[in-house]
């Protein structure tokens, strides 16, 4: 969605005066520093923007830890983050005990320009990186794994983004209330449609 907006609709929630503005950072655990900026600057592109090197007392550990935190830049401020842990028992600490059997429902999704979403399914192809691209209908998108597993989505809007964004802001609570009664039949009739 291109743009989400509060609106009015049935609900009894009193919503945010103002919604915040933007994402910050999405924060992600990796083992290695160097190999998950090679895969992010270099492969895609991507800027690394800040790096912070800190020490802190950990809880769980009951002890202090060392931890390098990096951030790679998007054009609107916001950032992917990163942590790496000096202390093996605890980036282990911080792993899922049990992974998805599907993980590709895990992941983030960032809004790309039309040259922007070529240009890195070039990059992707010149290093010989596996990616799926996939066709909603109400936008197209790159997925790729980085090299700690975390599902990066690229996202291009089409040209009737406005169009189908207020046609989903309207009916989104009826939607979502006839899914949950048990009516499960598809609202999305423009899947696999040229973008």
């Amino acid at each position: 969605m291109d743009t989400i907006e509060a609106t009015s609709g049935p609900t009894t929630t009193k919503l945010l005066s103002r919604l915040p503005s933007r994402l910050h950072h999405n924060a992600y655990v990796v083992q290695d520093h160097e190999v998950n900026r090679r895969f992010f600057e270099d492969l895609l592109g991507i800027p690394l923007v800040a790096t912070w090197c800190e020490k802190s007392y950990s809880a769980e550990l009951q002890r202090e830890v060392e931890f390098c935190h990096t951030f790679f830049g998007m054009a609107d401020g916001s950032a992917l983050a990163f942590f790496q842990f000096a202390d093996p028992e605890l980036y282990e600490m911080t792993q899922a005990e049990k992974p998805a059997k599907i993980g590709r429902y895990d992941h983030i999704a960032f809004k790309a320009e039309p040259e922007t979403y070529e240009e890195l399914k070039q990059r992707l192809e010149a290093a010989g990186k596996q990616y799926r691209e996939s066709n909603h209908g109400y936008c197209k998108s790159i997925y790729v794994q980085s090299p700690d597993g975390l599902t990066v989505e690229f996202t291009q809007d089409p040209d009737d983004v406005a169009e189908i964004d207020a046609l989903r802001r309207a009916d989104a609570h009826s939607e979502l209330a006839r899914w949950l009664s048990g009516d499960r039949h598809t609202n999305n009739d423009l899947r696999g449609r040229a973008i």
